[in-house]
Protein backbone atom coordinates (compact mmCIF):
# COMPACT_ATOMS: atom_id res chain seq x y z
CA UNK A 1 0.00 0.00 0.00
CA UNK A 2 2.94 2.30 0.85
CA UNK A 3 4.18 1.89 -2.26
CA UNK A 4 1.57 2.01 -4.22
CA UNK A 5 0.47 5.31 -2.52
CA UNK A 6 3.69 7.41 -2.04
CA UNK A 7 3.33 10.32 0.21
CA UNK A 8 4.38 12.90 -2.45
CA UNK A 9 0.82 11.71 -3.92
CA UNK A 10 -0.21 14.46 -0.98
CA UNK A 11 -4.23 13.76 -0.20
CA UNK A 12 -4.74 10.80 -2.22
CA UNK A 13 -2.63 9.15 -0.40
CA UNK A 14 -3.53 9.62 3.01
CA UNK A 15 -6.73 8.80 2.22
CA UNK A 16 -5.98 5.89 0.71
CA UNK A 17 -4.28 4.38 4.32
CA UNK A 18 -6.43 5.78 6.39
CA UNK A 19 -8.89 3.24 4.52
CA UNK A 20 -6.69 0.45 4.53
CA UNK A 21 -5.99 1.61 7.94
CA UNK A 22 -10.09 1.12 8.54
CA UNK A 23 -10.02 -2.33 6.98
CA UNK A 24 -7.04 -3.73 8.52
CA UNK A 25 -8.37 -2.71 12.16
CA UNK A 26 -11.50 -4.63 10.90
CA UNK A 27 -10.37 -7.41 9.83
CA UNK A 28 -8.08 -8.05 12.73
CA UNK A 29 -11.60 -7.14 15.06
CA UNK A 30 -13.24 -9.50 13.29
CA UNK A 31 -10.45 -12.01 13.24
CA UNK A 32 -10.53 -11.29 17.66
CA UNK A 33 -14.28 -11.44 17.36
CA UNK A 34 -14.20 -14.99 15.93
CA UNK A 35 -11.30 -16.49 18.31
CA UNK A 36 -13.50 -14.82 21.31
CA UNK A 37 -16.40 -16.36 20.35
CA UNK A 38 -14.48 -19.81 19.90
CA UNK A 39 -12.48 -19.61 22.86
CA UNK A 40 -15.84 -19.00 25.15
CA UNK A 41 -17.60 -22.36 23.49
CA UNK A 42 -14.66 -24.19 24.17
CA UNK A 43 -14.15 -23.19 27.90
CA UNK A 44 -18.61 -23.89 28.35
CA UNK A 45 -18.47 -19.45 29.22
CA UNK A 46 -21.73 -18.18 28.53
CA UNK A 47 -21.70 -15.22 26.20
CA UNK A 48 -21.03 -11.79 27.77
CA UNK A 49 -22.01 -9.60 24.83
CA UNK A 50 -21.62 -6.28 25.89
CA UNK A 51 -17.93 -7.06 27.34
CA UNK A 52 -17.11 -8.89 24.22
CA UNK A 53 -18.13 -5.73 22.03
CA UNK A 54 -16.49 -3.38 24.44
CA UNK A 55 -13.42 -5.15 23.87
CA UNK A 56 -13.52 -5.14 20.04
CA UNK A 57 -14.96 -1.52 20.05
CA UNK A 58 -11.04 -0.80 21.69
CA UNK A 59 -9.41 -3.21 19.91
CA UNK A 60 -11.00 -1.82 16.42
CA UNK A 61 -9.86 2.06 18.05
CA UNK A 62 -6.85 0.86 18.66
CA UNK A 63 -5.97 -0.98 15.20
CA UNK A 64 -6.32 2.23 13.59
CA UNK A 65 -3.21 4.33 15.09
CA UNK A 66 -1.10 0.96 15.05
CA UNK A 67 -1.90 0.71 11.72
CA UNK A 68 -1.31 4.16 10.69
CA UNK A 69 2.39 3.66 12.79
CA UNK A 70 3.03 0.78 10.56
CA UNK A 71 2.66 2.77 7.76
CA UNK A 72 4.70 5.63 8.89
CA UNK A 73 7.43 3.31 9.60
CA UNK A 74 7.25 1.60 6.33
CA UNK A 75 7.53 5.33 4.83
CA UNK A 76 10.98 5.94 6.23
CA UNK A 77 12.44 2.85 4.83
CA UNK A 78 10.70 3.71 1.59
CA UNK A 79 12.68 7.03 2.20
CA UNK A 80 16.20 5.43 3.23
CA UNK A 81 15.68 3.07 0.16
CA UNK A 82 15.41 5.83 -1.77
CA UNK A 83 17.94 8.11 -0.48
CA UNK A 84 20.43 5.07 -0.90
CA UNK A 85 19.60 4.73 -4.92
CA UNK A 86 19.72 8.10 -5.67
CA UNK A 87 23.06 8.18 -4.08
CA UNK A 88 24.07 5.41 -6.08
CA UNK A 89 22.75 6.61 -9.23
CA UNK A 90 24.85 9.92 -8.49
CA UNK A 91 27.48 8.22 -8.37
CA UNK A 92 27.56 6.13 -11.33
CA UNK A 93 26.57 9.08 -13.07
CA UNK A 94 29.75 10.66 -11.87
CA UNK A 95 31.51 7.97 -13.08
CA UNK A 96 30.59 7.86 -16.30
CA UNK A 97 30.99 11.74 -16.99
CA UNK A 98 34.67 11.01 -15.90
CA UNK A 99 35.60 8.44 -17.98
CA UNK A 100 33.48 10.05 -20.79
CA UNK A 101 35.67 12.87 -20.35
CA UNK A 102 38.88 11.10 -19.82
CA UNK A 103 38.28 9.54 -23.67
CA UNK A 104 37.22 13.07 -24.87
CA UNK A 105 40.32 13.86 -23.80
CA UNK A 106 42.11 11.65 -25.39
CA UNK A 107 40.66 12.26 -28.07
CA UNK A 108 41.75 15.69 -28.28
CA UNK A 109 45.62 14.72 -27.87
CA UNK A 110 46.00 12.24 -30.47
CA UNK A 111 45.38 14.65 -33.48
CA UNK A 112 47.41 17.29 -31.36
CA UNK A 113 50.35 14.95 -31.63
CA UNK A 114 50.18 13.39 -34.96
CA UNK A 115 50.05 16.94 -36.21
CA UNK A 116 52.96 17.34 -34.37
CA UNK A 117 54.78 14.77 -35.55
CA UNK A 118 53.57 15.04 -39.23
CA UNK A 119 55.38 18.56 -39.28
CA UNK A 120 58.53 16.37 -38.08
CA UNK A 121 58.59 13.56 -40.84
CA UNK A 122 57.62 16.59 -43.58
CA UNK A 123 60.55 18.47 -42.54
CA UNK A 124 63.13 15.23 -42.63
CA UNK A 125 61.95 14.28 -46.05
CA UNK A 126 63.90 16.38 -47.84
CA UNK A 127 67.42 16.17 -45.43
CA UNK A 128 66.96 12.75 -44.22
CA UNK A 129 65.10 10.70 -46.45
CA UNK A 130 65.93 7.08 -44.50
CA UNK A 131 65.52 9.16 -41.40
CA UNK A 132 61.72 10.06 -42.49
CA UNK A 133 61.10 6.52 -43.06
CA UNK A 134 62.33 5.21 -39.56
CA UNK A 135 60.46 8.26 -38.33
CA UNK A 136 57.05 6.81 -39.97
CA UNK A 137 57.56 3.10 -38.76
CA UNK A 138 58.25 4.42 -34.95
CA UNK A 139 55.28 6.72 -35.43
CA UNK A 140 53.08 3.63 -36.98
CA UNK A 141 53.50 1.41 -34.15
CA UNK A 142 53.60 3.96 -31.51
CA UNK A 143 49.55 4.91 -32.71
CA UNK A 144 48.98 0.91 -33.23
CA UNK A 145 49.63 0.72 -29.50
CA UNK A 146 47.83 3.36 -28.29
CA UNK A 147 45.11 2.01 -30.32
CA UNK A 148 45.51 -0.85 -28.31
CA UNK A 149 44.50 0.84 -25.40
CA UNK A 150 40.91 0.99 -26.60
CA UNK A 151 38.41 2.66 -24.42
CA UNK A 152 40.93 1.77 -20.84
CA UNK A 153 40.63 4.64 -18.54
CA UNK A 154 43.68 3.42 -16.85
CA UNK A 155 47.22 1.44 -17.09
CA UNK A 156 49.78 0.76 -15.27
CA UNK A 157 53.16 3.12 -15.38
CA UNK A 158 54.95 0.73 -16.70
CA UNK A 159 52.73 0.25 -19.84
CA UNK A 160 52.76 4.20 -19.82
CA UNK A 161 56.95 4.53 -19.92
CA UNK A 162 56.88 1.32 -22.59
CA UNK A 163 54.47 3.63 -24.90
CA UNK A 164 57.16 6.32 -23.86
CA UNK A 165 59.63 4.95 -25.13
CA UNK A 166 58.28 4.27 -28.57
CA UNK A 167 57.40 8.35 -28.83
CA UNK A 168 61.21 8.91 -27.52
CA UNK A 169 62.63 6.54 -30.64
CA UNK A 170 60.55 8.65 -32.80
CA UNK A 171 62.02 11.81 -31.70
CA UNK A 172 65.35 10.59 -31.60
CA UNK A 173 65.38 10.14 -35.44
CA UNK A 174 64.67 13.58 -35.36
CA UNK A 175 67.15 14.97 -33.00
CA UNK A 176 69.98 12.11 -33.02
CA UNK A 177 72.22 12.59 -30.06
CA UNK A 178 71.24 16.46 -29.46
CA UNK A 179 68.41 14.06 -27.48
CA UNK A 180 69.51 13.02 -24.59
CA UNK A 181 67.25 11.23 -22.06
CA UNK A 182 68.21 10.59 -18.44
CA UNK A 183 65.68 7.70 -16.53
CA UNK A 184 65.17 7.01 -12.95
CA UNK A 185 62.74 4.97 -12.05
CA UNK A 186 61.53 2.90 -8.80
CA UNK A 187 60.56 -0.45 -10.14
CA UNK A 188 58.13 -0.94 -7.63
CA UNK A 189 56.12 2.28 -8.76
CA UNK A 190 55.51 0.68 -12.22
CA UNK A 191 52.23 -1.27 -11.02
CA UNK A 192 50.55 2.04 -10.15
CA UNK A 193 47.36 3.00 -11.89
CA UNK A 194 47.90 6.11 -13.67
CA UNK A 195 45.07 7.84 -17.21
CA UNK A 196 46.68 6.60 -20.27
CA UNK A 197 49.19 8.95 -22.15
CA UNK A 198 49.57 11.19 -19.59
CA UNK A 199 53.55 11.27 -19.99
CA UNK A 200 53.44 11.91 -23.32
CA UNK A 201 52.45 15.47 -23.82
CA UNK A 202 54.83 16.04 -20.79
CA UNK A 203 57.75 15.00 -22.56
CA UNK A 204 56.99 16.26 -25.81
CA UNK A 205 56.73 19.79 -24.17
CA UNK A 206 59.99 19.11 -22.23
CA UNK A 207 61.82 18.52 -26.20
CA UNK A 208 60.08 21.52 -27.26
CA UNK A 209 61.21 23.97 -24.99
CA UNK A 210 64.70 22.00 -23.72
CA UNK A 211 66.25 20.54 -26.89
CA UNK A 212 64.77 21.95 -29.79
CA UNK A 213 65.88 25.09 -30.12
CA UNK A 214 68.85 24.69 -28.14
CA UNK A 215 72.49 24.17 -30.86
CA UNK A 216 73.90 21.56 -28.47
CA UNK A 217 70.50 20.06 -27.39
CA UNK A 218 69.64 18.50 -23.71
CA UNK A 219 68.61 16.47 -21.24
CA UNK A 220 64.98 15.43 -20.75
CA UNK A 221 64.99 13.64 -17.10
CA UNK A 222 62.01 10.96 -16.18
CA UNK A 223 61.85 10.01 -12.27
CA UNK A 224 58.96 7.96 -10.73
CA UNK A 225 59.51 7.32 -7.04
CA UNK A 226 56.73 5.90 -4.80
CA UNK A 227 56.60 8.70 -1.07
CA UNK A 228 54.20 6.84 1.00
CA UNK A 229 51.14 6.60 -0.40
CA UNK A 230 51.57 8.48 -3.62
CA UNK A 231 53.42 8.20 -7.26
CA UNK A 232 55.71 11.26 -7.67
CA UNK A 233 56.52 11.62 -11.46
CA UNK A 234 58.46 14.07 -12.95
CA UNK A 235 59.47 15.89 -16.25
CA UNK A 236 62.13 18.36 -16.90
CA UNK A 237 64.29 19.67 -19.14
CA UNK A 238 66.79 22.51 -19.46
CA UNK A 239 65.42 26.11 -20.13
CA UNK A 240 67.85 28.94 -21.08
CA UNK A 241 67.87 31.61 -18.59
CA UNK A 242 67.71 34.01 -21.01
CA UNK A 243 64.47 33.01 -22.56
CA UNK A 244 61.39 34.93 -21.80
CA UNK A 245 58.88 32.85 -19.76
CA UNK A 246 57.19 29.90 -20.43
CA UNK A 247 53.59 31.12 -20.59
CA UNK A 248 50.47 29.29 -21.48
CA UNK A 249 52.31 25.93 -22.55
CA UNK A 250 48.90 25.31 -24.87
CA UNK A 251 47.09 22.23 -25.42
CA UNK A 252 49.93 19.56 -24.22
CA UNK A 253 49.75 20.32 -20.35
CA UNK A 254 46.44 21.52 -19.81
CA UNK A 255 45.26 18.63 -21.10
CA UNK A 256 47.25 16.48 -18.27
CA UNK A 257 45.61 19.01 -16.00
CA UNK A 258 41.97 18.43 -17.17
CA UNK A 259 42.62 14.66 -17.15
CA UNK A 260 44.04 14.39 -14.11
CA UNK A 261 41.22 16.08 -12.02
CA UNK A 262 39.09 13.76 -14.29
CA UNK A 263 40.99 10.59 -13.20
CA UNK A 264 41.32 11.72 -9.33
CA UNK A 265 39.26 15.43 -8.86
CA UNK A 266 40.80 15.63 -4.97
CA UNK A 267 43.80 13.20 -5.14
CA UNK A 268 45.92 14.12 -8.25
CA UNK A 269 48.21 17.48 -8.57
CA UNK A 270 50.32 19.16 -11.17
CA UNK A 271 52.86 21.81 -10.67
CA UNK A 272 55.24 23.40 -13.25
CA UNK A 273 57.97 25.49 -12.03
CA UNK A 274 61.02 26.07 -13.05
CA UNK A 275 64.52 25.02 -10.50
CA UNK A 276 67.40 27.01 -11.31
CA UNK A 277 68.58 26.05 -14.69
CA UNK A 278 65.62 23.14 -15.65
CA UNK A 279 61.89 23.47 -15.64
CA UNK A 280 59.90 20.94 -13.57
CA UNK A 281 56.52 19.47 -14.10
CA UNK A 282 55.70 17.22 -11.51
CA UNK A 283 52.47 14.83 -11.01
CA UNK A 284 51.56 13.69 -7.70
CA UNK A 285 48.90 10.80 -7.94
CA UNK A 286 47.43 7.99 -5.05
CA UNK A 287 49.61 5.32 -5.72
CA UNK A 288 47.25 2.75 -6.54
CA UNK A 289 48.25 -0.88 -7.68
CA UNK A 290 46.89 -2.64 -10.45
CA UNK A 291 46.57 -3.94 -13.83
CA UNK A 292 44.46 -0.42 -15.17
CA UNK A 293 41.21 -1.63 -16.46
CA UNK A 294 39.57 -2.45 -19.73
CA UNK A 295 36.87 0.55 -20.24
CA UNK A 296 33.58 0.20 -20.45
Amino acid sequence: VCRANPLARGTPALMAQLGAALQASGLWTAVAAVLAVALARGAHLGPDRPGILRDLATLFVIGVPAYLMSAVVHYLLLAFEASHAAERRVLESQVSAREAELRALRAQLNPHFLFNSLNSINALVGTDPEGARRMCEGLGDFLRRTLALGSRTAVPLGEELALIDRYLDIEQVRFGARLKVERTIDPGVLGCRVPPLLLQPLVENAIKHGVQDAVEGGAVRLEARRDGARLIVNVENPVDSGAPSRRGEGVGLENVRRRLLAFGPSEARLAAAADGARFRVTLDLPAIDGEGDAGA
